[in-house]
């Protein structure tokens, strides 16, 4: 038998307990082994909850238990999460997670903690919610050579943008309708700005690359200054708007990889990502591209993921599941030295001077008072940034276009 601790009986955590009970005949099935719930660790009480018996307040509880082979941190952060994740590796116990945060932060101490004890540091949940992702990765495309990885990595930031497309409605009002639906927290900012997104794509650009990439180094870019009238002129381009982690190989070695908002052709498959929904996109060099949908966040669909990881962690007690991903840093290139074409909105009467700037783009007439949009030829970041410079107060916005391969 394989007994659990789950460390948080927060969303995800009592989402943990729900799967691994209501499902236990499966999950326990698969396992090879019958898993139960021994401990739930909380500084609350929870009368009348089903599982109330279950809950200490004691860690040490939980490490000195030697009956305890998995446990699940649901506690998000990096302070507690941290220090009890790595005791419990220190211990022997395999530690199945959902914080982002900490993964992208401590991962590969945290691996090679587990390597050294014989258990395993898992971690499918921290990236997509229920989307499978990190296992693909390492097993079903570990032949390949990833050639990219580009995603919705946020579902706030998309539901946020899917209604502005459909409404016409303003970032601030969709904001607060958000937070009233419990899709984004009353502090937004991890993810309007990009820090979550950021965070996912820095742990699949790991993967990636078998290096860490940092995610405090990777250039970030939210969708506050994003407008309704950006949105009006995607869709007389033919395109839509979407927020996205990037992480590409480069000629020389090293890789871009980088969040932000884009212009992204509705013929694309993560144009039709909507709402809540993730999306990620991966490139191998022999399967070519697969794409991995999904819901990016909930209690049960992150739950399932956190309980997918406990089965191989069952599978595997006393044992590690190797990860591939070392603790050197990961060369990156400088958004700086990347080119794309840029949608840039303009007041009316400077539509001529951004013409002559950048020749050879392409006009978008949207019928927007007082405003015109236009579409660049291809321009390196340190070139665009001068085109901005002398256009002045005349440039009210600029996204840059995804252009697919």
């Amino acid at each position: 038998m394989v007994k659990v601790a789950v460390l948080g009986y927060g969303t995800v955590g009592s989402g943990v307990v729900q799967v691994i009970e209501d499902n236990c005949e499966v999950v326990s099935k698969k396992s090879g082994t019958e898993v139960r719930v021994k401990y739930i660790l909380d500084l609350r009480d929870f009368p009348g909850d089903p599982y109330e018996k279950l809950v200490v307040h004691d860690f040490n509880t939980i490490l000195e238990d030697p009956e305890v082979n998995v446990v699940c941190e649901t506690m998000g952060g990096v302070g507690a999460a941290y220090n009890f994740s790595k005791q419990c590796l220190l211990a022997g116990k395999s530690v199945c997670t959902s914080n982002k945060e900490l993964v992208a932060k401590h991962g590969p101490e945290l691996l090679q903690i587990a390597k050294e004890h014989d258990c395993s540091y898992l971690f499918e949940a921290s990236v997509g919610g229920g989307i499978p992702i990190i296992r693909p990765i390492m097993d079903a495309l570990a032949a390949e050579k990833l050639e990219s990885i580009l995603g919705i990595l946020n579902g706030t930031t998309n539901y946020i943008l899917t209604k502005m497309e459909k409404e016409g409605a303003d970032f601030d009002t969709v904001l607060k309708e958000a937070q009233m639906l419990g899709y984004a927290e009353r502090n937004p900012e991890a993810d309007v700005e990009g820090h979550d997104a950021c965070r996912k794509i820095s742990i699949l650009a790991s993967l990636m690359l078998g290096k860490t990439v940092d995610s405090e180094k990777v250039y970030t870019e939210g969708i506050t200054k994003i407008t309704s009238d950006d949105f009006e002129f995607a869709k007389k381009a033919g395109y839509t708007i979407k927020i996205l982690g990037v992480s590409k190989a480069q000629g020389s070695g090293a890789a871009l990889v980088y969040v932000s908002p884009f212009f992204i052709k509705k013929s694309h498959p993560l144009a039709m990502v909507n709402d809540v929904f993730n999306g990620i996109f991966v490139t191998g060099n022999m399967v070519g591209d697969t794409m991995y949908y999904g819901k990016g966040a909930g209690k049960l669909p992150t739950a399932s993921a956190v309980v997918a990881d406990v089965i191989d962690a069952a599978r595997h007690v006393g044992k590690n599941v190797p990860c591939y991903w070392d603790a050197e840093e990961a060369d990156l290139a400088d958004i700086k030295e990347a080119s794309f074409r840029y949608f840039v909105r303009v007041k009316a009467d400077s539509l001529e001077q951004i013409k002559g700037i950048a020749p050879g783009g392409k006009v978008v007439d949207a019928q927007v008072s007082s405003q015109a949009g236009y579409i660049t030829p291809v321009l390196s970041e340190k070139v665009f940034a001068e085109v901005q410079e002398k256009l002045g107060d005349g440039i009210l916005g600029r996204i840059r276009v995804y252009d697919a391969k």
